[in-house]
């Protein structure tokens, strides 16, 4: 029997104030939750998933369910956040001899997971321009030489993408906690080389989100594999030019121009006159006011955003309130990258990061880079930079 083993526990710090109410695997990105979009790329490839839940683990049960696209799915809870090896031995009791683990919060495609099962055991690679911060891997031939995570000094373009072709034997070796305070799989993985040999696949595509800038690209790549499909309503005198996606009930009234890619999910309401520009994604039962524009942003399900205001390259979170007249600013200076938080985001053009709940009063200016916590509330007037607290009361300008 083919199984596999999805590593889903974990607690997603770096995306956070997103992953304050749900696991990272179960952000959603169009259509699909990163969970959901690899759960897909298993199909027909596998008898049955093992998912490795943690943190918010309900959320991806009620998510994915006991089956997915006629796949037996069981759950097995680490109970301790100890690191991506001891996610690995809470699963393995129930794994035979060979078996696939990737993780739950990066975009594989089908065909490389395939192809990595071709030997076993077997690591899926990629090649990418900076490997700083990377595990890095050093290959000759066809065969693994080694492997350092996050050397100080690169050693090779290739890099661990975290989905691997192993067996039971890679775990009989004892590791001990890394500096993280945790036991990684990587650690086994540098055990097993030393005695054995290791063969790699190189991967056509592979996204890793590790920050919330990082949806951006997702969302791009991600829009290149869908088709137009206009299942909602269009007002006469809409304006649609490129791939739109409009789920059931969605409503795009009068005056509305569009430019594609767009996704408008389900239940959602845009206009009249709004303008959503290239890459904007807007979930369920999301109202779009009149006069809005949307530049290249996620907008989570059930947030309003009133007349008049200008959202770019920005993240949103679910259940939000924008007041009308708010700009989302997107720019500091043309040939600066945007800081959020105290980390540089490398894009020149960088809105704002707004976790669940959260409202905001009327003529706000949220500036580049601002990351604002769940259910915080924002009184109209104000200019928000830097990092506003979860829970905070925002009256004054002063950040």
């Amino acid at each position: 029997m083919k199984k596999a083993v999805i590593l889903a526990a974990g607690w997603g710090t770096r995306l956070k104030p997103l992953t304050f109410t749900r696991p990272k695997p179960a952000l959603r990105i169009l259509d699909e939750t990163l969970i959901e979009h690899n759960l897909n790329q298993l199909c027909g490839l596998f008898d049955e998933v093992i998912i490795v839940i943690g943190y918010k683990g309900e959320v991806i049960k009620d998510l994915v369910g006991d089956f997915f696209c006629g796949i037996p799915v069981k759950y097995v809870e680490q109970n301790e956040q100890l690191g991506t090896g001891h996610a690995a031995l809470t699963a393995l009791p129930f794994l035979d001899e060979q078996f696939i683990i990737l993780n739950g919060d990066d975009l594989y495609l089908k065909e490389d997971v395939d192809s990595v099962m071709e030997k076993n055991p077997s690591i899926m690679l990629k090649e990418v321009e900076n490997p700083k911060g990377y595990g890095q891997v050093v290959v000759d031939g066809e065969v693994v030489k080694k492997m350092v995570e996050k050397p100080d000094t690169p050693l090779s373009n290739l890099v661990n993408i975290g989905c691997y072709y192993l067996n039971k034997d890679f775990f009989t070796k004892q590791i001990e906690k890394s500096s993280r305070g945790e036991y990684e799989i990587t650690d086994y993985v540098e055990n097993y080389l030393e005695e054995n040999p290791l063969y790699f696949k190189v991967a056509e595509d592979w996204n890793p989100i590790s920050y919330p800038w990082n949806i951006f690209k997702i969302v791009r790549e991600v829009f290149e594999t869908k088709e137009d499909r206009r299942e909602g309503v269009i007002e006469e005198g809409v304006i649609i030019k490129g791939k739109v996606i409009l789920e059931e009930g969605s409503v795009i009234k009068s005056g509305t121009y569009i430019e594609g890619p767009v996704y408008v999910g389900k239940d959602s309401v845009v206009g009249p006159n709004a303008y959503l520009r290239p890459y904007t994604v807007i979930h369920d039962s999301c109202h779009i006011g009149q006069s809005v524009e949307v530049k290249e942003s996620v907008i989570f399900s059930n947030t309003n955003i009133s007349h008049l205001s200008y959202i770019g390259d920005s993240v949103i979170g679910e259940g939000c309130n924008i007041g009308a007249g708010t700009i989302f600013a997107n720019l500091l200076f043309k040939d600066y990258s945007v800081k959020a938080g105290n980390i540089d985001t490398k894009r020149k053009k960088m809105g704002a990061i707004i976790g669940d709940g959260v409202k905001i009063g009327i003529n706000c200016s949220i500036m580049p880079g601002t990351i604002v916590g769940n259910n915080a509330l924002i009184y109209p007037h104000q200019i928000i930079s830097g990092s506003v607290d979860k829970d905070a009361i925002c009256r004054t300008t002063e950040r």
